[in-house]
């Protein structure tokens, strides 16, 4: 049986505006307060780029950094997953 995935307003990552959440991209991975959205591009306050998960059960990311900048830009065009985790 063939199931649809109806777009339904205020799920996906508009739910999750002022939120921490955690974005898989096609290499990276960034994580950060959810501060806007738009069909080209999520802004994130506070970011960090993640390059050593550990284990998904720990409250920490075994290497996480900080990026220079309050705010950065992720393009929804790279996006794989989204959700909160930590």
């Amino acid at each position: 049986m063939k199931m649809l995935v109806e777009e339904t307003e205020g799920e996906g990552l508009d739910a999750l505006l002022g939120k921490t959440v955690t974005i898989f991209c096609a290499v990276y991975i960034y994580t950060g307060k959810l501060v806007g959205v738009n069909d080209k591009c999520v802004k994130l306050e506070g970011p960090s780029i993640v390059y050593q998960t550990g284990s998904f059960g720990d409250s920490d990311w075994a290497d996480a950094q900080k990026l220079p900048h309050p705010f950065w830009y992720v393009a929804t065009g790279m996006i794989e997953s989204f959700g909160e985790l930590k």
